[in-house]
């Protein structure tokens, strides 16, 4: 959706000036790509850069810049339970700021180191690679604050995509509070 949404940002038709396939599943894409199904795919990090590594193709660009900030992970609970559970509504959002804070203090080397074992696929160079490469874009955010303007524009990727029919109301549905709490 964010692809296709930066596609009309730049004045492409997405239904006349290109075939759009979005029937592949997503872990697919990169084979899909290399088996010359499609002139271009959009792929995540560290898959984008082993893509090229591999000679199978070339990052022209990076959809998450051209897209500006989008809120892409979120954490939703009911809202009683967040009443009931204050504590760990507030213990989970202090965790994902300390790691925001710790990302933006260390290297992408650093950081490489510690979730390599996450993507035994990847060598420590290729991830470090990957990383710098979102650590250039500024992709991760400083805080879990969500900003008003970021959630709109979400919804309006949404409702591009045909997926949102209506715009929720930012000020009910979003909750800031154990966000704010978080960066104090």
């Amino acid at each position: 959706m964010t692809f296709e949404y930066v596609l009309k940002q730049n004045g492409l038709d997405t239904k006349n000036d290109l075939v759009l396939d979005d029937s592949i599943k997503f872990d697919l894409m990169a084979g899909a790509f290399a088996g010359g199904t499609a002139d271009y795919v959009t792929l995540f990090e560290p898959t984008a850069s082993m893509t090229e590594e591999q000679g199978k193709g070339y990052i022209v660009a990076s959809v998450g810049e051209a897209a500006g900030e989008i809120p892409y992970t979120a954490y939703f609970a009911k809202k009683s339970y967040i009443e009931s559970n204050p504590e760990i509504i507030q213990g989970i959002t202090n965790a994902i700021y300390k790691g925001e804070v710790w990302v933006k203090e260390h290297t992408a080397r650093e950081i490489a180191e510690v979730i390599q074992d996450f993507f035994p696929d990847s060598d420590l160079d290729m991830l470090e690679k990957s990383i710098q490469s979102y650590k250039d874009i500024d992709a991760w955010n400083d805080t879990p604050v969500l900003k008003e303007e970021a959630f709109d524009r979400l919804q309006t990727v949404m409702q591009e995509a045909g997926e949102l029919t209506e715009k929720a109301p930012y000020n009910i549905i979003v909750n800031n509070k154990f966000a704010e709490e978080a960066i104090q």
